[in-house]
């Protein structure tokens, strides 16, 4: 998908002809109407052009006279994995993707549903840590190496991202690290590249960056926790980041909370608003990032430093630093309540 579906975007305005001319110039069997806001109005095929110059329209008449105007969509916060439902089951091709809005954001199309693109930006997962909240469970096995379902939790993030066509990672390691190496080895019987990050003392969530080798990292890094279970399409937050032109991307996600009584403000002891259990959104961490080179290259090896402060360094520093929001699956395995929910939740989004 990544940026190829801008391509066949078109106004109200572009004529029958020049639709034609996107469709074939696309590659992508469709032609997407929008207004000048980016709201999708409908979609045109071959076939919608066809069944309109059976009907006797010219061909400089406008797309719109021909355009489905109820076209199917999905979310963009849908899996790649629904989107092929999708169109399996509607027996279509392509399948616009729109936000909560019905703004476009993408366009996903069986051929790259089916046929996995390959991506070689490389894939930093953090695995070092010892776990001390999941113990005895941790006691002898790193927290990323606890089975989930039939396999190590890290293994099933691995295969997340090798579905998605990534095969370049580093894992950085410090506690207990041979139980590690020992199961993946160099990756090769999953048919993907691992090189381990050995940190002898533990440099934060950021310092670990400092090891990498900086000389062949040019592509943005995908960099993330190892005790993270999730669903998320990395190739959107991937296209997000590089559509925003940011130094670094942060993928939170929206949590509530509820105040259980009524909140009353006041001000010189007179009441001003009262509200009656209110419920405040925020965006939190989800501890997944997209980092450019130049960040990995401005971190010092040996440096101890947490990704917070790496991205507050930046920002000061006037770089740009966007977020991601995510409505996929993910659960931050901490506690044994998490370890024993995700036995339950590993059966329906793997």
């Amino acid at each position: 998908m990544m940026s190829e579906w801008k391509k066949v975007i078109t106004g109200t305005q572009t004529s029958i002809r020049e639709a034609m001319q996107v469709i074939e110039e696309g590659a992508l069997r469709i032609c997407l109407v929008c207004d000048q806001n980016q709201f999708l109005l409908g979609t045109v095929s071959d076939g919608d052009i066809r069944r309109g110059l059976l009907g006797h329209i010219n061909m400089e008449d406008p797309v719109t006279l021909v355009m489905n105007d109820q076209p199917h969509t999905a979310m963009d916060s849908d899996s790649r994995e629904h989107c092929l439902a999708v169109m399996d089951q509607l027996s279509i091709l392509a399948l616009p993707l729109v936000d909560s809005a019905g703004k476009l954001v993408g366009l996903e199309t069986l051929h790259d549903a089916i046929h996995r693109p390959e991506f070689d930006n490389p894939v930093f997962i953090m695995a070092g840590g010892f776990g001390t909240r999941l113990q005895p469970l941790t006691d002898n096995c790193p927290k990323p190496m606890l089975k989930v379902g039939d396999k190590p939790m890290l293994e099933h993030l691995i295969n997340r991202f090798m579905d998605l066509g990534f095969s370049n990672f580093y894992i950085s390691t410090h506690y207990l690290p041979h139980v590690i190496r020992d199961h993946f080895s160099d990756g090769s019987q999953l048919g993907v590249r691992i090189t381990y990050i050995h940190e002898e003392e533990p440099l934060g969530t950021g310092g670990a960056l400092g090891l990498l080798p900086h000389d062949v990292i040019e592509l943005p890094l995908i960099m993330m926790n190892g005790d993270v279970l999730t669903n998320l399409d990395f190739t959107k937050m991937l296209q997000h980041h590089l559509d925003s032109d940011c130094d670094a991307t942060m993928c939170v996600r929206e949590y509530g909370y509820q105040v259980p009584f009524g909140v009353v403000e006041s001000k010189n002891d007179l009441i001003t608003t009262m509200k009656e259990k209110p419920l405040y959104q925020y965006h939190v961490n989800a501890g997944i990032y997209i980092l450019s080179s130049d960040l990995i290259k401005s971190i010092k090896k040996g440096s101890r430093i947490d990704m917070p402060t790496v991205l507050e360094h930046r920002i000061n520093q006037s770089f740009k630093v966007g977020v991601y929001t995510s409505h996929d699956y993910w659960l931050d395995i901490g506690r044994n309540a998490d370890y024993q929910r995700a036995q339950i939740d590993v059966k329906d989004i793997f």
